[in-house]
């Protein structure tokens, strides 16, 4: 066993998410959102990357002496596995894990509604996770992926950048593959993909022109394709995918994306208030005719009403899913009027409201 292990188990057994070990400091994990110091000696940095490298290919370890930065990914049997970066800073190298759970949580575990469901059982089409970073997203998206494996008969391609959840197959022929491994690229994994007969798509992560232009051309082209953004919204998500391209192109992109796209998933999670553990706020667009024609003309602007009109279509605001976690007493009032968007919303729930100085 691997001297670093130790950390794994005790993280696993605390329910951390993340653990940090960076040279010049105590370890640290993160437990339900907080960062929390574990009672260890302050590591230095020839210590710490003696016993990074004791887990570390040595491709992965050659990457990292030139680059500085590596990704890649962990398992421990019958624990968990981890998504995995190195980087050097100030005093040293240091390094983050993602703790990801063997056991893939399915839609109704995680209390989803029955329009991801239907997600995973679409014929084709993009469906897209966004959120911040750790809001969860690789979650959802095993969950919806983990559905359609089970109720499918389909070939499932997965393009990431390290794998995280693996899939066994069930009812489909499942092949995972990971960037820098098995892939030069995600652009050129995706390309090579259109000519593997699938049927569905996984795309970790749409990081530029090519794989974004690759991806809505795969939906287009009768496959389901899945893929995650940074942004915060779905209209940003819209408005993100489109601003990518040149201003020439922007209109073939605009109309290309309003017939491919089906859903987005805008999530945040929240420290619970009323248990130990966290929990997701969703924000859900879905593909409907009026949604496709403010994409198509240009009006992104009003996706937000058509959201708010939408309920009987599966739709919500990320606003209405922090109400009513709130009101449900699963999260603080000062958590929900952090992340909610119309914060005036939220400040009656305050005793004494912030000034917020970007509503000045």
């Amino acid at each position: 066993m691997a001297q670093i292990d130790a950390f794994f188990r005790m993280m696993h057994d605390l329910g951390a998410s993340d653990l940090h070990l960076s040279s010049g400091s105590q370890p640290i994990i993160r437990l339900y959102g907080d960062l929390q110091r574990v009672k260890y000696k302050v590591l230095e940095h020839e210590e710490l990357k003696k016993m990074l490298y004791e887990i570390t290919p040595e491709q992965k370890a050659k990457q990292f002496e030139e680059d500085g930065d590596v990704d890649f990914s962990y398992e421990i049997p019958d624990l968990a596995r981890y998504r995995v970066n190195f980087f050097m800073q100030r005093h040293g190298c240091a390094a983050v894990f993602r703790e990801i759970p063997h056991k893939i949580l399915s839609i109704d575990e995680l209390k989803f509604p029955p329009l991801f469901k239907n997600l995973a059982m679409l014929p084709k089409g993009l469906v897209l996770v966004t959120g911040p970073t750790g809001s969860g997203k690789s979650t959802t998206l095993a969950a919806i992926v983990d559905y359609a494996n089970r109720q499918r008969k389909d070939h499932i391609v997965t393009i990431e950048d390290p794998i995280e959840f693996v899939h066994e197959p069930v009812s489909c022929l499942i092949n995972q593959r990971e960037v820098s491994r098995d892939t030069k690229s995600f652009k050129s994994a995706l390309r090579g993909a259109l000519r593997e007969d699938p049927d569905i798509i996984l795309v970790g992560e749409m990081r530029d022109l090519e794989t974004i232009e690759l991806a809505i051309e795969a939906a287009e082209t009768g496959h389901l394709v899945f893929s995650t953004l940074h942004t915060i919204s779905a209209a940003k998500t819209v408005d993100r995918i489109i601003e990518v391209f040149p201003g020439n192109v922007q209109g073939q992109i605009r109309s290309g994306l309003s017939e491919s796209l089906r859903a987005v998933i805008s999530q945040n999670l929240f420290k619970r208030v009323d248990r130990p553990g966290r929990v997701a706020a969703l924000e859900i667009l879905v593909g409907v005719p009026a949604v496709r024609n403010l994409i198509r003309e240009n009006k992104t602007f009003q996706i937000n009403s058509v959201i708010e009109t939408g309920k009987k279509y599966g739709m919500q605001s990320l606003d209405d899913a922090i109400m009513k976690l709130l009101r449900e007493g699963a999260i603080s009032p000062m958590d929900a009027y952090n992340k909610s968007v119309v914060k005036s919303k939220f400040r009656e729930f305050l005793a004494e409201p912030p000034l917020d100085f970007t509503e000045v």
